[in-house]
């Protein structure tokens, strides 16, 4: 606990009423989760204002609150005026938690696509050398063996110090999170230094936030300018970088710190080579330090052999042996909703894939056209309330892949699904081969039960975008839907 006293030193205070000598037992954000004792900050966020739940927080047992604006409150509570609550977050929360990423190895990945199939990897490398892990990731966050669940890909300032904090007490040695470009951009990573800081890709998503691709990138590239900034407390920094990529020469150009750059090309420092892939399986090899060493992973996908050289090149930073990560690296199975093989016995692949983006969508179709016998059956959609002009982009995709398209609805949120289905439609409408067809069918159950249906001998059935998730978001509010689930009723049927 810390008392307001020492709290105010890490934050710019325009005006403090009240006692500053009481002890903070916590700080929350949530007016729902205050307890005796706590800060409430009022965050002035896009649809909720904090400041109007400021009384419930005080009712809760808050003995102070932090504001930018004027509230009327009755109790014995401590009002801390600051020009704005968040950056005022950012100082304070923290160093009330006494910063816990200093008393942990940090892993930050960051990239469009695999961060969470490379964070698994490193934590499952990590774990077999014996080392406590922390997980925090799309997936949910993981503390030894406990799983708990995640709400943003990174949470946000006061949730992502608990759980730090939280590591800390468990023993976590090392923590390996992925790091969106929202966190990077909103200041959610605050207070957290990173040891080793890996870049997967870059390609287009989250425009709706950023408006520009440049800002995407920007926002990315502050993950690398981090981990080699003079303010660094700890040090054997490192970054890994995928040089293949178009941007990976502009992100290596962001970081004074040591780099292992990665590549399947021959570029990198870390390279791959002789790649050979089954339905369910990659065998590579790794030249580093004019050395070669052998790679079996029991996963596919080209994109795989992107993810394990990011895995590995975090892991060798971490003072590993080729001999351990390889080891380790052949117990690794695939993480949930992640070129997922939905198995019920039936004579061809069906796998589920949390792709959402044209070059993850992409990525997963490559890998169904070097496996598949006869026909590629795509389902998929595209999000609502997220950026628009990805969909076409898709759609387009799909065509060039697919021999079967199947358009349905993802999570549409509050916009129409009718409209994201007929943005969808122009791209593959637009670009069907020759012999391939398309149907839209909005209802994302039927559509799953449709390619299931129609799926014959040595076809694979490609079920995209949702992955992991067991829910869909309609406007009339969360449902229970899970792709794997829907699968296996079908396959079932069938």
């Amino acid at each position: 606990m810390k008392t307001i006293k020492e709290l105010l030193q890490f934050i710019n205070s325009i005006d403090v009423k009240g006692n500053i000598d009481i002890e903070i037992s916590d700080i929350t954000a949530d007016s729902r989760q205050v307890e005796k004792g706590s800060l409430f900050i009022c965050l002035d966020g896009s649809t909720v204002d904090g400041h109007s739940y400021a009384q419930q927080a005080v009712d809760a047992g808050a003995s102070a609150l932090l504001v930018s604006k004027d509230v009327a409150v009755v109790g014995d509570v401590t009002i801390i005026r600051v020009e704005d609550t968040r950056q005022a977050m950012m100082g304070c929360v923290p160093a009330f938690f006494d910063y816990p990423a200093l008393s942990m190895r940090m892993i930050g990945v960051t990239g469009t696509n695999g961060k969470t199939t490379t964070t698994h990897m490193i934590a499952h490398i990590l774990r077999a050398k014996g080392y406590k892990v922390g997980v925090i990731g799309t997936v949910h966050i993981l503390i030894g063996d406990t799983s708990y669940p995640i709400h943003n890909t990174t949470p946000d300032v006061v949730d992502l110090q608990h759980i730090l904090a939280q590591m800390v007490r468990e023993g976590v040695t090392h923590c390996v999170m992925e790091v969106s470009s929202h966190a990077l951009a909103l200041g959610r990573v605050a207070g957290v230094e990173y040891d080793t800081a890996v870049f997967t890709n870059l390609t287009q998503d989250h425009l709706d936030f950023h408006k520009t691709f440049e800002n995407y990138l920007a926002a990315k590239c502050k993950l690398f300018e981090q981990v080699s900034a003079d303010n660094q407390s700890k040090s054997n920094k490192g970054a890994v970088i995928n040089i293949d990529d178009p941007y990976g020469c502009r992100v290596v150009d962001k970081t004074t710190a040591p780099i292992i750059t990665y590549s399947t090309c021959g570029k990198g420092s870390l390279n791959a080579k002789d790649i050979a892939m089954t339905a369910k399986s990659l065998t590579y090899t790794i030249s580093y330090n004019n050395r070669e060493y052998p790679v079996t992973i029991n996963t596919t996908g080209l994109f795989n052999v992107y993810n394990t050289l990011a895995a590995i090149g975090a892991c060798l930073y971490e003072g590993l042996s080729f001999e351990e990560i390889d080891t380790a690296l052949s117990s690794f199975s695939s993480v949930p909703g992640r070129f997922e093989l939905i198995e019920e016995g039936q004579p061809f692949a069906v796998v589920v894939d949390y792709a959402h983006t044209p070059d993850g969508l992409e990525n997963i179709l490559q890998t169904a056209k070097k496996i598949v016998q006869h026909h590629i059956i795509v389902v998929f959609g595209c999000g609502g309330d997220r950026d628009a002009t990805k969909r076409p982009i898709m759609g387009k995709i799909a065509a060039q892949y697919g021999d079967v398209i199947i358009v349905t609805s993802d999570n549409p949120r509050t916009e129409n699904p009718e409209k994201i289905l007929k943005d969808v439609e122009v791209g593959v409408k637009n670009n069907l081969r020759e012999g391939t067809s398309y149907r839209v069918v909005a209802d994302r159950r039927q559509a799953i039960q449709a390619a299931i249906a129609m799926a014959q001998n040595g076809d694979v059935v490609i079920i995209a975008g949702k992955g992991h998730e067991n829910y869909q978001i309609l406007n009339e509010g969360t449902i229970h839907f899970d792709d794997r689930e829907e699968a296996r009723i079908a396959l079932k049927e069938k």
